[in-house]
């Protein structure tokens, strides 16, 4: 049986941990990008992601590796990698080997920690990154709370699963919601931005919500997608709600999902619960999302209609993430742009 999708892992940002889940010192052992790696914390702070196999005699460095200063020691023979991918020292050995000596024998991902978040830079030609992350000021501010995280692995491309951005009519199908959302959405280069604007009963300053159908309030729901990797969801009204979502490939055929909330300080217990009944409520919703995206496949040439959202402007925005291949796979590639 051949695989589901035909998709290459596009390039992009990508989250690889939580800032909080590396401790100093610590080495984990990860699977993202159809490659085995391993992410560690050097002494001075420095999070390093490196492919995990030791060029000596293959072990894994993140199985037993243990961190030495700014350096990685592999379990085996204790030969020692920079966060560069450089071996530095080798404790039982008089000369660097030729082929070792000053050279990248291990490849290290460009890394960046900003807004709570390790990201690691993945490009299946080994380019540079080719733009900026954006940056979540409202993370670890003294006014926000800590992130409440939900997470999933799912069988599906990231492609397919953004795409729900833009397939309007799944709302009310998928999620039972009233009206099919509309909103103005606008593409900068590597990034998408959206807007939608709805209303909700209003809450008074007691937290006391109106229950007459006389007062409402604005509801405003502000999205940015920075590359494939990276979504911030502001949600306006009752409770002000800051979402990253972050979104990793796995492989080819698979993704890691993280919903990460953050929500201002000192709301009072009315206010709270609504602002945890809407973290729920919006990973209830993904969790509907996810039986369909692990059993459909996807329509290179839809039949769309008059109601549907622009899903063919999002795959054309989408299709800017894929490295330009040649022959057969560049008529893959076409195919769905």
């Amino acid at each position: 049986m051949g695989k589901r999708y035909d998709f290459p892992i596009p390039f992009g940002w990508y989250a690889v941990s939580l800032a909080r889940d590396l401790a100093v010192g610590e080495v984990k052992p990860l699977h993202y990008f159809g490659r085995e790696l391993v992410l560690f914390r050097s002494e001075s702070g420095e999070a390093k992601l490196l492919d995990a196999y030791c060029p000596h005699l293959g072990a894994h460095l993140g199985h037993g590796g243990k961190v030495k200063g700014e350096h990685l020691a592999c379990p085996f023979h204790g030969w020692e990698f920079s966060g560069e991918g450089v071996c530095k020292h080798i404790p039982y050995a008089k000369n660097m080997p030729p082929r070792a000596d000053g050279k990248q024998t291990v490849h290290a991902y460009p890394v960046q920690e900003s807004s709570g978040v390790v990201w690691a830079w993945y490009h299946p030609d080994l380019v540079a990154p080719s733009f900026e992350l954006d940056t979540v000021p409202e993370v670890g501010d003294a006014g926000w709370t800590d992130f409440r995280v939900y997470e999933w692995t799912v069988n599906t491309v990231i492609q397919e699963a953004a795409e729900n951005a833009a397939d309007a009519a799944h709302f009310v199908y998928v999620h039972t919601a009233q009206d099919i959302p509309r909103g103005e959405i606008t593409h900068e280069g590597h990034k998408r931005f959206a807007r939608y604007v709805g209303k909700t009963a209003d809450m008074d300053e007691n937290g006391n919500i109106d229950t007459t159908g006389t007062r409402w309030r604005e509801t405003v729901l502000e999205t940015s997608n920075c590359g494939p990797g990276m979504t911030r969801q502001r949600f306006m009204g009752l409770c002000d709600t800051i979402q990253m979502g972050l979104v990793t490939p796995i492989d080819d055929q698979s993704m890691h999902l993280r919903f990460c909330f953050i929500q201002p300080q000192g709301l009072n217990p009315l206010q709270e619960f609504i602002a945890q009944a809407l973290t729920d409520e919006i990973s209830r919703q993904v969790e509907q999302d996810i039986p369909i995206w692990n059993n459909k496949i996807f329509q290179p040439n839809p039949i769309l209609c008059d109601g549907d959202g622009p899903i063919a402007q999002f795959r054309r925005w989408f299709s800017q993430f894929y490295a330009k291949p040649s022959g057969e796979d560049a008529l893959k590639i076409r195919a769905v742009s």
